[in-house]
């Protein structure tokens, strides 16, 4: 018996509720434990999904997890947003053509470590092998986009990191359209190969215009409003890359990549930040929910090398790319642990190969792909995490020490003199404040000349009789004291 069973004999509308209840609280219990592990948010959202899903307890209905599928692509278009403030063209410029080359060897060298490895350790064909290895060239975002937003990590690593990220898929894309258009060209088509290309031009295009136009259409509103335009343009371009059958990703980033360079305006992305938590974690527990945990035995010895294979090569690739153009050691050491998930687009293309190669070899990829990514979804976040810590990314907290403020309304030590007996608490702070001083510039001028040290002695002596005479009250009494004595004086 599974336990969404208890509650499923109610009507639609209180299962979707309690569905919704149960997915937040458990994203939200599980964060916590793996904060005390020092994980990532990410991974506890996952494994909440992974728990709550059909493969354990089946707390959540299938037909549920089936009807939030549009969450995904909400998500991925507030992500991508975001992501796209971080290419200012100041940044561009900086970075140029190095992360052009750091791009190019890791996809590469990914895809090819993988081609090579599973023709000749296990005998596939070629056409088998090329494909895989093209896949295992795209880099999914999400969750190392996530990590960065959680820990607020900033600096040229997280610079080269999203551009790097960015510009994976647009290679792994063009690279997967020439090898499907040399072999398949007879199974699916020119048009098959062609048009997902076009239509991710065309959705780059969109979020061009949107970039443009957003500014003027809310340039003189207020925020409530602001937000409101803004959301309503990411979820019409999701829409439209949803009807077209292409991921937000790159239409959202360039939106956000456009309004940020012509505008100049970073208060909207903080407010985007505000709303984003709910979705975020709906959208991560529900990938854990679609995770077939029983598909990681069905690959066997293939999809563990391929996993294994991959790293390596995005590892490899990343440190070489980094090498060649000079980027700084700790750059060069740890861009590749930021790399390493795969899901979305290469589970997308996944499914395209699968028409080109015969049934039984196209099964087999397809589930070496898809098991592949639960093992990148649960190691993908921490590996970004260790990455930007040890990139110097994310700061360890450290609490500022406690200082102590001199305020009206704090309750002075009082001296216990007989110059001081008759003045009030403020007065007491003050004296004792000018006498600190004077201390401390006794000492700091012992070498210096003596008539200097008397002129400071005298003026904070000054000071502090001039503060005696002010008998002034504390708080609300003192205010109103003075509001006596300036008006009602005389």
């Amino acid at each position: 018996m599974k336990l969404y069973e208890i509650y499923s004999q109610f009507d639609m509308p209180t299962v979707v509720l309690i569905s919704l209840a149960i997915v937040l609280a458990g994203g939200f219990l599980l964060s916590r434990v793996t904060k005390l592990l020092h994980l990532p948010n990410v991974t506890g959202y996952i494994l909440a999904g992974v728990l709550m899903g059909p493969c354990v307890f089946g707390v959540i209905p299938p037909d549920i997890i089936t009807g939030m599928e549009f969450v995904s692509d909400v998500a991925l278009a507030f992500i991508s947003f975001g992501v796209g403030k971080f290419f200012k063209v100041e940044r561009l410029k900086r970075t140029g053509w190095k992360v052009i080359v750091i791009t190019l060897m890791q996809s590469l060298l990914a895809g090819l470590l993988v081609t090579f490895t599973v023709k000749l350790c296990f005998g596939f064909s070629w056409d088998f092998s090329v494909l895989l290895g093209s896949i295992a060239m795209a880099t999914a975002p999400t969750s190392t986009m996530m990590t960065i937003h959680q820990y607020h990590a900033r600096g040229d690593f997280v610079d080269i990191l999203l551009q790097v990220i960015a510009l994976d898929n647009v290679i792994c894309l063009f690279v997967f359209s020439i090898v499907t258009g040399i072999m398949g060209a007879e199974a699916i088509g020119f048009a098959d190969v062609a048009m997902p290309v076009l239509y991710n031009l065309g959705a780059i295009a969109l979020g061009v215009v949107c970039g443009f136009i957003t500014g003027p259409m809310i340039r003189h509103r207020k925020q409530d409003n602001r937000l409101i335009i803004v959301i309503a343009v990411l979820i019409a371009i999701a829409g439209v890359c949803s009807m077209l059958g292409v991921s937000p990703l790159l239409a959202c980033m360039v939106y956000g990549a456009v309004y940020i360079n012509f505008t100049k305006d970073k208060e909207l992305y903080h407010q985007i930040n505000h709303f984003m938590p709910p979705i975020m974690t709906i959208f991560f527990v529900l990938s854990g929910l679609k995770l077939d945990l029983n598909s990681l035995a069905a690959v066997g010895a293939v999809g563990l090398v391929y996993v294994a294979v991959r790293i390596v090569g995005k590892l490899g690739g990343s440190y070489l790319g980094n090498l060649i153009t000079r980027q700084p050691p700790v750059i060069r050491k740890h861009l590749g642990f930021a790399l390493i998930p795969s899901a979305g687009v290469a589970i997308g293309l996944a499914f395209l190969a699968q028409r080109i190669l015969p049934e039984e070899t196209g099964n087999l990829l397809m589930t070496i792909v898809l098991s592949s990514s639960v093992l990148y979804e649960l190691i993908g976040p921490v590996s970004a995490r260790i990455a930007l810590f040890r990139s110097g990314c994310i700061k360890p907290y450290t609490p500022e020490p406690e200082t102590e403020n001199v305020i009206a309304d704090a309750v002075p030590v009082r001296l216990e003199t007989a110059d001081t007996a008759k003045t009030s608490p403020l007065t007491s702070t003050v004296v004792e404040s000018a006498a600190a001083n004077a201390a401390v510039t006794d000492v700091a001028v012992d070498n210096t000349n003596m008539s200097d040290f008397n002129s400071v002695s005298q003026n904070a002596a000054q000071s502090a009789e001039k503060s005696a005479k002010d008998d002034r009250h504390e708080g609300a009494i003192g205010i109103a004291t003075l509001f006596c004595n300036n008006n009602f004086k005389k």
